[in-house]
């Protein structure tokens, strides 16, 4: 199996208001002396400008904008199921003034990509009994694209690939979700090595590099057990039968995996051309 080796978090701005506490000043007034408090002036509460202020036109300009202040919007205006607190969608949010809407739509291209593990030739089962890390490969293949032509003027969701993220799915399989400016990915821009085993918790991705600064965000869904993998990628045991790396007292390696081939490189070998 040819193999290559291994969404955005919206900014929310916090307005704060600062006041003064009166405080109580007492005395030995005469007779003929009235008390009198008076309520302090509360201060005024500072104004916060919008990211994406919108003109008299009721929109943001981007034009002349560079690609990465392009991506720089996308990023914020997209978020990614682990970010969609609502359900799991990928969805473009719509908040004027913070995120526009722009004057000129933006294309975005929103991809998700099925990876298959499999762990390398000559790598048993039982070297992970001494806590060795396995080499894995993986294969890419895109499984779903959807276009958008967005300004940010209303909210859209896009639908999971069921399949892709279907609760019962191999353990050798993962979902790469990429979200990227422009025309869809090509071979050249899709990743070369894929960490496996980091935390995958709501604010923090296992890092995926893509060769594009193109790509505006992306979400990992992990394989859940790749160390039971054949080379074709198909599970040959238990995932409860078999510790998971890094858990046995005498690992001396750290945690996380990156499946990466020992002796070969070129993209020729470790890239398959993903199917549209």
């Amino acid at each position: 199996m040819p193999v290559v080796a291994g969404l955005a978090v919206a900014v929310l701005f916090t307005g704060g208001c600062s006041g003064t506490q009166g405080t109580s000043l007492s005395g030995d007034p005469s007779e003929s002396s009235t008390a009198a408090s008076e309520s302090p002036s509360p201060s005024p509460t500072p104004s916060l400008t919008p990211p994406y202020p919108t003109g008299a036109s009721g929109c943001h300009d981007n034009k002349g904008w560079t690609a990465q202040e392009s991506s720089d919007w996308v990023e914020l205006v997209v978020n990614t199921p682990k970010e969609n607190y609502e359900d799991d969608t990928v969805k473009v949010v719509s908040q004027p003034g913070y995120n526009g809407p722009l004057c000129r739509e933006i294309t975005v291209q929103i991809e998700f990509w099925k990876l298959v593990y499999g762990v390398a030739d000559g790598d048993r089962g039982d070297r992970l009994s001494d806590g060795t890390r396995p080499v894995y490969y993986f294969d890419i293949r895109r499984v779903k694209r959807v276009e958008l032509r967005t300004d940010a003027s209303s909210e859209r969701k896009i639908a999971l690939p069921k399949s892709l993220y279907a609760s019962d799915r191999s353990p050798c399989e993962g979902a790469l979700l990429s979200i990227t400016v422009g025309k869809p990915l090509t071979n050249k821009e899709l990743p070369e090595e894929i960490e496996v085993g980091g935390d995958e918790s709501r604010w923090d991705s296992a890092p995926v590099d893509f060769r594009s600064k193109r790509v505006a965000d992306y979400e990992l869904s992990q394989p859940s057990a790749p160390r039971v993998c054949s080379p074709d990628g198909k599970p040959t045991a238990d995932p409860a039968d078999v510790p998971t790396p890094g858990s046995q007292p005498t690992d001396l390696y750290p945690t996380e995996l990156y499946p990466t081939p020992e002796t070969s490189f070129d993209i020729d070998d470790v890239l398959r051309s993903p199917t549209p």
